[in-house]
């Protein structure tokens, strides 16, 4: 079985060839970050135009490298949310023209499955059920894999999630965007006891994260020393903040599989590529007695072998779209 996946999400033109669900046949992205960088973050109008420009040859690049043609793929599978609503729309209307054209099947595929799907790409022997941290710049999430399709939400950021915080403490140091790669640099010559950053917490739902708090905190810290010509030590700071979210994103993530009963953890999402996080998690998950997962490096951003993968797994539960499918910017994984 050969799917080809599409992801156009906010500012990469991803597309990729899987084979049977888990083998990787080709992989091709097309990344704006150059662009982006000199307005500190992605400007959704640029990034709608050049996913128009690119996404033609990423497409023609994956399926020459996979030595595959249209003919031979059994699906096409698409984010179709969330995301940047103009972003996923270059996406969907490409799928929709590609399947329309060959008759093949249209699946579409939630943004945050995909992420998810990307640990059984680097872990062939991992099988639902399980639970999974999902940590980007737009999420936050715990998520119960009940099966291949179907999720449930455990908990979920309140406001910004933790690459958002990330990023915003990085450019309120000076760092170029994105941040959070130049926090993690940074902290691996820094102390992280130097600062006492608070773990905010939130009513309601115990596994809900809140890092809008430990943001404003940090600005505020960096903000207050500037106006006493104060200059802190960044490297101190960033492996303070790193293991901050560390610490807040494994402690809910532990405690909710604890009280589930689940002894299969997994991450996935960009934030997954920080040192800081996956060591912890990853010592902790150990220390307990859990079954630990997450992707290599290269798969924790977007691409669109996370989307092949995922669109495999749908394909194959009947879950396909027509030519009505449209893009949706925010979409629950309990509404799929």
């Amino acid at each position: 079985m050969l799917i080809l996946g599409i992801e156009s999400s906010c500012d990469e033109t991803a597309v990729s060839v899987v084979k049977d669900c888990r083998e990787i046949k080709s992989s091709v992205i097309s990344t704006q970050i150059e662009e982006h960088k000199k307005y500190g973050g992605v400007v959704p109008e640029i990034a709608s135009r050049r996913h128009c420009e690119n996404i033609l040859d990423v497409t023609r690049q994956a399926l020459d490298t996979a030595g595959v043609t249209l003919a031979e793929l059994d699906a096409i599978a698409v984010t179709y949310a969330p995301g940047l609503i103009g972003a996923l729309l270059v996406g969907v209307s490409f799928a929709k023209g590609l399947a329309m054209t060959t008759g093949k099947p249209l699946v579409p595929v939630h943004h945050i499955a995909g992420h998810i799907a990307t640990n059984y790409l680097t872990h062939p022997q991992l099988e639902p059920p399980y639970l999974c941290l999902v940590a980007s710049g737009g999420h936050s999430h715990i998520i119960e894999v009940v099966s291949y399709t179907k999720f449930k939400v455990i908990g979920r950021t309140r406001d910004d999630a933790a690459g958002e915080c990330f990023d915003k403490c990085a450019r309120a140091m000076g760092f170029p965007y994105p941040g959070g790669v130049h926090i993690d640099n940074a902290s691996q010559t820094g102390d992280p006891s130097e600062f006492k950053l608070p773990h905010p917490k939130v009513a309601g739902n115990e596994f809900d994260f809140s890092f809008s708090g430990l943001k404003t905190n940090v600005i505020n810290l960096i903000h207050n020393s500037q106006q006493k010509n104060i200059q802190l030590n960044y490297n101190n700071l960033s492996a303070s903040i790193q293991k901050t979210i560390a610490e807040i994103l494994t402690e809910k993530t532990l405690k909710s599989a604890e009280n589930l009963g689940y002894k299969k953890i997994a991450l996935a999402g960009g934030v997954s590529a920080n040192s800081g996080v996956r060591a912890m998690m990853s010592a902790e998950c150990r220390k307990r007695g859990f079954d630990f997962y997450m992707p290599e490096k290269p798969l924790c951003g977007d691409n669109g072998a996370m989307i092949a993968c995922q669109g495999s797994y749908n394909y194959l539960a009947g879950i396909t779209a027509d030519e009505s499918l449209n893009a949706i910017a925010t979409l629950s994984m309990e509404d799929i």
